[in-house]
């Protein structure tokens, strides 16, 4: 079962995961945008001032609703969902992922972030939803103590694995291991992981102020 959080009400939920077509960020950069797109990706926003204020999950559910979006986080244990939904109740996209502890402190480990066909027509696709529902994920571990976040660029073909590692950099991440199956500690990250890319890594605290003003309405 999992526990779905919005705003303070607590429900029980079945876990469950309804089937619908589904595309994935990286395939999300290719199809929909076209190349002048992804190179503009390696240009990251300006930075918000260091003591600009972190917004907190209601400020974040709040400004996805004046955007038409309604966002749930769903939780078991050490592992959450985020699931976006329309105004009609369509669910357009999710992430999953699980917090585990590492030296230093927890971390907050993205394994996915999904988004449906539909939002192809969406001009906000990526850097709206997509945002909101990563901006979720990233408070939730912020909120269960987490210092960093982590995720794998997935390398299916090179030109899909250079415009996503633009994408998670423009987000606020750095590369920090190439994942390509030369070593034991490769093999490790690959059954973690499911396949080879790029270790990307973020500071928590600053990805939220890195887009505090964006995720505030």
């Amino acid at each position: 079962m999992f526990v779905n959080r919005q705003n303070s009400n607590t429900q029980i939920r079945s876990c469950y995961i309804r089937r619908f077509t589904e595309i994935s960020v990286h395939e999300l950069l290719i199809t929909a945008y076209p190349p002048q797109f992804h190179m503009a990706l390696s240009s990251p926003p300006a930075s918000s001032p260091p003591n600009l204020p972190l917004p907190s999950m209601p400020e974040i559910f709040d400004s996805s609703r004046s955007q038409g979006l309604c966002l749930r986080l769903h939780t078991l244990g050490p592992f959450f969902r985020v699931t976006a939904e329309g105004l009609t109740g369509t669910e357009l996209g999710k992430a999953e992922g699980f917090i585990h502890p590492w030296f230093g402190g927890k971390v907050l480990h993205l394994d996915s972030i999904r988004m449906k066909r539909e939002t192809l027509a969406m001009e906000r696709s990526i850097f709206g939803l997509g945002l909101f529902v990563g901006a979720v994920a990233i408070r939730h571990g912020f909120d269960c103590g987490c210092r960093r976040a982590e995720l794998l660029a997935i390398n299916d073909s090179p030109a899909f694995h250079s415009r996503l590692v633009r994408f998670y950099t423009r987000m606020g991440f750095k590369a920090v291991h190439e994942v390509d199956g030369s070593s034991m500690v490769d093999l490790a990250h690959m059954l973690v992981w499911g396949g080879r890319g790029t270790r990307m890594d973020a500071d928590i605290e600053d990805l939220l102020r890195k887009w505090s003003k964006r995720l505030k309405s």
